[in-house]
């Protein structure tokens, strides 16, 4: 007994379909391990893209970026450490660390990769992220910087 024409079409469709969907993933986890951890960290956070393309306000995120300012701590009110960090994206982000509230990332250098955790509010330079540290009264999420390995919050 011999299959009909539109089965074997049928089978012979779905048997493209599958070997696409296997080929694709492959190629989609190759390219993704290929690709530098900051550029897989901003393709995993789609919270923090949300945030920027919504221009959000107290978004809790995660995301790395590259250090490509380090800027005077701000000693108006709370002391805070800042510096701009360039995502994979090439949008840049202000980090206001507070220092009276966390350890001072430290040494902390342009070039360097960071990864981080806080409140992302919008403006029009990109963003400042904020409470990346531990909330001493437990009102609000625990954010932290990460430096080669070291957590500082």
């Amino acid at each position: 007994m011999s299959a009909s024409p539109l089965t074997m079409k049928r089978v012979l469709l779905s048997l493209v379909v599958f070997i696409a969907v296997v080929l694709f993933q492959f190629d989609g986890k190759e390219r993704l391990a290929d690709q530098p951890a900051s550029a897989q960290s901003a393709r995993q956070s789609t919270a923090l893209v949300r945030a920027i393309e919504s221009q959000a306000d107290g978004v809790q995120v995660q995301g790395s970026g590259v250090v490509i300012k380090v800027l005077r701590d701000d000693n108006v009110g709370s002391r805070h450490q800042r510096f701009i960090v360039r995502l994979a994206s090439g949008q840049t982000l202000l980090m206001a660390h507070n220092i009276d509230l966390a350890r001072r990332v430290s040494p902390l250098h342009e070039g360097e990769t960071v990864s981080f955790n806080g409140e992302y509010v919008w403006n029009a330079n990109g963003g400042v992220v904020h409470w990346t540290h531990q909330d001493p009264r437990k009102r609000h999420a625990d954010g932290w910087i990460e430096r080669q390995g070291q957590m500082f919050h």
